[in-house]
């Protein structure tokens, strides 16, 4: 038991480490949504490290097929979000906001595929995996936790929109009249 807690602990602080050095740029600004997206990669990562040993528990039960159900819907959501950011977002190395990670420098307003529908894949791929996360075994902390990550997923959106309409202005404004946040017609 101590054993699986001090590996725990210490891949806690090995990825902790990543993702703070991924996201040193924006840390400093709580303006900024790359701070509150780090938070959120933060919250998933308590949360599987908590639920990790129930991963492949009782596999054909109800939760875990909502759960990995949930976990492939996240990949796919992510997959074709950074297909899509690559092939018509016009991503640009040199856009001048050294807070933005490398696929988010993008200079064209990606509308086609899956942001037809949403807005933000990238975001509700990190939804989902929470979720997914969470139904491996459910409990209080895996709820409060999973609750958490969508505040601050829905917060770091809504800091990425005040930012993307700075950038591209009206489009944005009437982009987002016409598409959902993370779940296509619903939310």
């Amino acid at each position: 038991m101590k054993g699986m807690l001090l590996i725990k602990l210490i891949l806690f602080s090995i990825a902790t480490i990543g993702v703070v050095w991924i996201s040193r740029p924006s840390l400093h600004n709580i303006q900024h949504h790359g701070f509150y997206r780090f938070l959120s990669w933060e919250t998933i990562l308590i949360l599987f490290l908590i639920n990790v040993e129930y991963w492949f528990v009782d596999p054909f039960s109800l939760w875990q097929i909502i759960s990995w159900s949930f976990l492939v819907l996240s990949l796919l959501l992510i997959y074709q979000g950074i297909q899509l950011f690559r092939k018509t977002g016009g991503i640009d190395g040199g856009r001048l906001d050294p807070q933005l990670l490398g696929v988010e420098k993008t200079t064209e307003l990606v509308t086609t595929g899956i942001y037809h529908y949403i807005r933000h894949p990238f975001y509700s791929s990190l939804l989902f995996l929470s979720w997914g996360i969470f139904f491996k075994h459910i409990s209080w902390i895996g709820l409060i936790l999973a609750g958490m990550n969508t505040v601050f997923l829905v917060v770091t959106a809504k800091r990425e929109e005040s930012e993307n309409i700075a950038y591209f202005g009206e489009e944005y404004r009437q982009y987002m009249n016409q598409t959902r946040m993370f779940i296509p017609y619903l939310f």
